[in-house]
């Protein structure tokens, strides 16, 4: 598990240092850039169409992990759109909440539920 974190560290690091970047050269516009791309129907836009549909994926994630409540579909929300800036940080913060525990880590509030069933 400290190798995850690590990972998730990096990830968080290299990905910010990044955005700093791209604010600095192009703005804040992200999408005076992705939308002329997916338009293009190019191998950028499939990129970008393909990493929109894995933060929409996370973000659903999240938000289900709090069973829909306002402030899991708030964080959802942050998750789809801030991606892995977001996500390494609440990875980071749910392991060390709960002990490193894997299934709770994936389940959240779900993990109660599913551990009555077996």
């Amino acid at each position: 598990m400290t190798y995850f974190r690590l990972l998730l560290v990096v990830f968080c690091v290299v990905v910010s240092v990044y955005t700093i970047a791209a604010i600095a050269n192009d703005g804040v516009n992200l999408f005076a850039n992705t939308l002329p791309a997916i338009a293009q129907v190019g191998w950028p836009g499939q990129f970008h169409v393909d990493f929109f549909t894995y933060l929409a994926l996370t973000g659903l994630w999240v938000a289900w992990r709090h069973k829909f409540t306002p402030a899991g579909i708030a964080l959802g929300v942050a998750a789809a759109l801030l991606g892995i800036i977001f996500l390494s940080i609440y990875l980071l913060r749910e392991l060390k909440r709960n002990g490193g525990n894997v299934p709770v880590l994936l389940l959240g509030e779900h993990h109660s539920t599913s551990a009555k069933r077996e």
